[in-house]
């Protein structure tokens, strides 16, 4: 099997930008002649003419959630050492219309020239993994990696992979796909407790959003041996003090990531959604929409650490809020950047379809970064999110400045 070097798309070699932009690249805008829907494509940085981040579909959508979201992606990209820039797809639309579909497909279609060559996509909030990907079937692109397995050495191994990898079956009936973005946030969760020196058994967790990447981390955290006491969903709270059935629960799920109500384990008891902010617990983590926190309801918050699972779940103003009352947040871009990092460790060739070889490699990763930035806290008194900056501000090693090379 032979390795194709692809050079940077400028016209000359250049080191790579300086990921502290204050300005995306690229923004572009797109309105749907048939729904009226506006949809939003944001480059924050590109490298080697890559650049790589999820299509979310949420009405209210704002080009400002999805800048934020880009510049987020670039950070992941840069803390995760991945040789590729941060982007991020928004489309203003229900994702639970009949029409969002169709929408889906025509934002696609609209932004071909940049997922044909440049724009590594996935999915996102109110968009899975399966229905980009059969979007992307539809216009002859294959998977939804596609810009960057067109450029592999040999792009049909490399699919297949890729495919293989997303595939994978994990225990508990999931694909690895599905859950890898969850359990490296439960691992994120774990270092956490590690680092307050509580064991798993003895730390309790709140989870707002059980879709996929909440539900995953839920799942991991409770067969980690965690108290998982509060999950939400758009219908409300559940709790139970001594904890939640969680396998349970997830099986009860819609598409949507709700849980069926009519069909509660004994002992589960239904409480506001507000509810799970204010929950008596050590580790909260929002994991459904951004700007879950904000300074009006930072107030409510019990917990002794933040974990966002969430894509930029805290706002700056909250943040600053709750560090000085002492509780840190870690950072979406460390926190759940599991998913991301994976997807290139897999078309890089650095993982396969063997579950456990992902699984080894994002934990012991997720650790270390973890650790790093709540030593930074304890030690210095820099929040975790200055702590990660530091870390997406260094130089990249070779591998990751240089140019993209697939297998």
């Amino acid at each position: 099997m032979t390795a194709q070097t692809f050079p940077d798309i400028s016209a000359a070699p250049a080191p790579a930008p300086p990921l502290r932009r204050t300005e995306p690249y690229m923004r572009l805008h797109w309105t749907d002649s048939l729904t009226g829907a506006v949809g939003y494509l944001v480059v924050h940085t590109l490298r080697a003419g890559l650049a790589t981040g999820g299509t979310r579909m949420r009405a209210g959508c704002s080009l400002r959630e999805v800048e934020d979201l880009a510049r987020g992606m670039a950070d992941k990209t840069a803390t995760f050492d991945l040789p590729v820039g941060g982007a991020k797809g928004g489309i203003d639309f229900d994702p639970k219309d009949p029409r969002a579909i169709g929408v889906l497909e025509r934002f696609c279609e609209a932004m071909r020239p940049w997922l044909d060559t440049h724009w590594v996509t996935a999915e996102d909030l109110g968009v899975p993994q399966h229905l980009i990907d059969e979007v992307f079937e539809k216009l002859g692109l294959g998977q939804s990696y596609h810009a960057a397995i067109s450029r592999a050495g040999d792009p049909a191994a490399t699919l297949e992979r890729v495919r293989n990898g997303l595939n994978a079956a994990v225990e508990g009936g999931f694909l690895l796909g599905d859950v890898i973005g969850g359990y490296g946030v439960a691992h994120a969760c774990l270092a956490a407790a590690v680092w307050r020196g509580r064991a798993p058994a003895e730390t309790t967790v709140a989870i707002q959003g059980i879709g996929t990447m909440g539900g995953a981390a839920a799942y991991y955290l409770h067969e980690a041996g965690m108290k998982v006491t509060v999950v939400a969903d758009a219908a409300g709270a559940l709790y139970c003090a001594d904890g939640l059935d969680i396998p349970a629960l997830l099986d009860l799920r819609d598409g949507f990531g709700e849980v069926d109500r009519t069909r509660l384990p004994e002992g589960v008891e239904q409480l506001p959604r507000a509810a799970v902010l204010s929950a008596e617990v050590d580790i909260l983590v929002p994991a459904a929409i951004s700007y879950a926190i904000t300074p009006d309801n930072s107030y409510d918050i019990r917990a002794r650490v933040i974990v966002e699972a969430a894509n930029a779940a805290t706002t700056p103003e909250a943040e600053a809020m709750l560090a000085a009352r002492g509780v840190p947040v870690l950072p979406d871009f460390v926190a759940n950047a599991g998913a991301v990092a994976w997807a290139w460790w897999l078309l890089l060739g650095e993982v396969d379809d063997n579950p456990e070889n992902s699984f080894d490699r994002l934990r012991t990763t997720m650790h270390s970064k973890v650790a790093q930035l709540l030593a930074a806290w304890a030690e210095e008194g820099v929040t975790p999110r200055e702590a990660g900056h530091r870390l997406a501000d260094e130089p990249a090693p070779p591998a990751a400045s240089g140019p993209v090379v697939i297998p």
